[in-house]
């Protein structure tokens, strides 16, 4: 008997424990989340490409849009709680290792504590709007972003750290996009259980939804490497700005009309992993 033959009972036992039903539905409500926030900030994208104005193209713009709906603070709080269930699902993913052959990489894991960090913060500033605390979740991530531009540009070695950050963010952007064109998705999803239309469906929605959201996070990159060479905060936009820059471009209202449609497709392609997706 070799080390890798001997088990832990307590760690198997909270491993099963981990990867049971709950968290399973945790997974899921946070998928679906994800996609009403993404669907409702295309839909914004999309009127604003129409010229209808449309708000705030970004989560504040998705959370004020749901707060004037009937019954609107109900559904703020089941999407804060969907987005916890996010947080729970790549928590344990972080602790005890995600399904799949290599889902016990420490490289794997290590993503799924960032995006833990990233989803409780998300959870915990949809709740606190939800609760009704101004300014918290609705905020402009445009002028968040130039706030913690001009922060970071004070550090010593500021620039640095901003172009990195942003070189960083374009290269995530580029990677989500290619991963997504090359339906990398196929092997978190119980393929053999969907039917040819549900897959062809799914595959439709995951690359149009996954490269139009690795072109706006390499916009988003673009410009806070910009802020960073120019030493200037006020060129660092969040993804409102990015996306109303699209708009500007040659292409103009058309181009961005795609990239809505794309952030819009994002949001139906979480339904199908919610329902689809192997955890």
């Amino acid at each position: 008997m070799n080390a890798r033959t001997l088990s832990f009972p307590g760690r198997t036992a909270a491993r099963k424990a981990a990867r049971g039903s709950s968290v399973g539905v945790a997974a899921r409500c946070g998928l679906a989340a994800r996609g009403v926030l993404y669907l409702l900030i295309g839909l914004i994208a999309l009127r604003i490409a129409s010229g209808d104005g449309g708000g705030q193209a970004d989560r504040g713009g998705a959370l004020a849009e749901l707060a004037a709906r009937p019954m609107g603070s109900l559904m703020l709080w089941a999407l804060g709680l969907g987005l916890v269930g996010m947080a729970v699902w790549r928590l344990s993913e972080a602790v005890f290792g995600a399904s799949g052959a290599d889902g016990h990489k420490p490289g794997k894991r290590l993503l799924s504590a960032a995006r833990c960090v990233f989803y409780a913060f998300v959870a915990y500033s949809v709740l606190t709007f939800a609760a009704g605390e101004s300014g918290s979740g609705s905020g402009s991530g445009d002028q968040q972003s130039r706030d913690v531009t001009a922060r970071a540009l004070e550090l010593p070695g500021g620039q640095w750290i901003v172009g990195l950050a942003g070189a960083a963010v374009v290269g995530a952007g580029a990677w989500v996009a290619g991963r997504a064109a090359l339906r990398k998705y196929h092997k978190h999803l119980k393929l053999s259980r969907m039917s040819r239309r549900a897959r062809r469906f799914t595959d439709v929605a995951g690359v149009g939804g996954g490269v139009a959201r690795g072109v706006v996070f390499a916009v988003v990159g673009v410009f806070f490497v910009r802020a960073a060479v120019t030493y200037e905060p006020n060129e660092a936009k969040g993804l409102d700005d990015a996306l109303r820059t699209v708009a500007e471009t040659p292409a103009g209202p058309g181009l961005l009309s795609l990239v809505a449609a794309g952030m819009a497709l994002f949001g139906v392609f979480s339904f199908a992993m919610a329902r689809w997706r192997r955890v």
